[in-house]
């Protein structure tokens, strides 16, 4: 069978193409984006074809998948497709038909759930062999695998397309306020998905709104306070990571070493290492592989140039730009912390402009680019823009591409590049700076 991906250059449909590969299919590819993307490196290595332009790629016998950024009934290629009469599927209602033939564990949250996806597909791959989808980009088919784990996405209500096993809920919290419009709203959203779960929900006992899902599985409570199920105890943050040991219902699972930093972190690796208990895994063989787990893609991805450490993440959201820079400062405690945001969305700024800043304020200097607006219009928040945080911010400025040498004047620092757009831009311009400067 060969598949048509439409927009495959997107995270979830790029994981997708990785998986679908993997697993035998003929996978080809067209997205609108002509210039590179890094979802792009493993599918040309898996040889697949990327177009960007029409062609006759589609036969009676493929079946097209579209991205649900694409309009069906205004995309070339789908419409193109629909006369021709074959099958279309838009990505969350394949990913829904996948989950149905495997056991399935559901990753959600608002924050940590790429992470700690990613974490627990490196240890199930260690353990029994697993496919995964992430939503950094990568994806991977195995056909003796019975178990499929999935990050599981809140926006416009995508995770009701799956049918868990498992559903971990990492925590709840307000965001996409152009769709949800109360936390009310969210929470109803999480809790029809929790009750999807055939087997149990694992759920983050710390975070405020868990405990108020009406469920009707089986939940269990994972955190650092005294009322959870699964406990962190004895913690030690160190700037060469992580430790701790993890009781299960009062009783002493296992020590683990967690090569990651900050109290987010070891959230998601106890999250993780509920599964494995629930699994009936050894606790050693399960702390040996947490031990060699890197991270997620573009999840506090440091390079170190000269001395100055350049760190790349994902965070959008006021909580993970906040846990972000805490992490910065546990592993760095000695180094002044340089924070560059790039928002994404006008509703977002608009609802989230103190916590932004509150959140900025925790570095030392932070710089704001201006705001992505995708899926927005911005006639719509004629007041919004990157000052509506700057303003907020103790010591912020404003930058924007071709304006990196501002960040030229520190020196023995961390540079904190974050955001869910092409922040990258803006950082490779600061290294290629950089380098030029310390030229001999």
């Amino acid at each position: 069978m060969k598949y048509y991906m439409v927009g495959i250059k997107g995270t979830g449909m790029s994981a997708l193409a990785l998986l679908l590969s993997d697993l035998g299919y003929e996978i080809v590819g067209y997205d609108d984006a002509k210039e590179h993307r890094f979802t792009e490196d493993k599918l040309i290595q898996r040889g697949i074809k990327i177009y960007n332009e029409t062609n006759d790629a589609i036969d009676n016998e493929t079946v097209v998948i579209y991205s649900p950024a694409l309009r069906l009934d205004t995309h070339p290629e789908l419409i193109k497709a629909k006369n021709m009469g074959v099958k279309i599927y838009e990505y969350e209602e394949m990913i829904g038909k996948l989950s149905k033939k495997y056991r399935t564990i559901c990753i959600s949250g608002c924050h940590g759930k790429t992470t700690t996806t990613s974490m627990l597909s490196h240890i199930m791959t260690d353990m029994v062999g697993c496919n995964y989808i992430i939503g950094d980009g990568q994806g991977h088919g195995d056909k003796g695998s019975d178990t499929f784990i999935l990050e599981s996405c809140e926006y416009r209500r995508h995770f009701l397309f799956y049918e868990p096993e498992y559903v971990i809920i990492t925590n709840i919290e307000m965001d996409h306020t152009d769709y949800y419009k109360s936390m009310d709203d969210m929470i109803l959203a999480y809790q029809e998905f929790a009750n999807k779960a055939n087997k149990i929900i694992i759920a983050c006992g710390d975070d405020p709104y868990t405990h108020s899902l009406e469920v009707n599985p089986q939940i269990y409570y994972y955190g650092l306070n005294d009322d959870n199920d699964i406990q962190a105890r004895d913690i030690e943050y160190r700037n060469d990571g992580t430790s701790f040991d993890v009781f299960v219902e009062e009783e002493y699972y296992g020590h683990f070493d967690l090569p990651l930093f900050g109290k987010h972190m070891l959230l998601n690796a106890l999250a993780v290492i509920a599964v494995c208990h629930y699994e009936r895994f050894d606790a050693k063989e399960v702390a040996k592989s947490l031990k060699t787990f890197k991270g997620a893609e573009r999840r506090f991805k440091e390079t170190i140039l000269f001395d100055n450490v350049i760190i790349d993440d994902y965070a959008h959201h006021p909580t993970e730009v906040r846990v972000t820079i805490k992490a910065a400062r546990q592993k760095y405690p000695n180094k002044k912390i340089i924070a560059v945001f790039k928002p994404h969305t006008f509703s977002r700024v608009e609802e989230f402009a103190d916590d932004f800043a509150d959140a900025l304020n925790l570095a030392d200097k932070a710089y704001v680019m201006d705001i992505n607006y995708d899926r927005e219009d911005p006639d719509d928040y004629p007041s919004i823009n990157a000052y509506t945080i700057i303003d907020k911010l103790n010591n912020g400025d404003y930058i924007e591409q071709g304006m990196a040498d501002k960040l030229l004047q520190y020196e023995n620092a961390v540079i904190l590049f974050m955001s869910s757009k092409e922040i990258y831009l803006l950082e490779d311009e600061y290294k290629k700076l950089l380098e030029e400067k310390n030229k001999v």
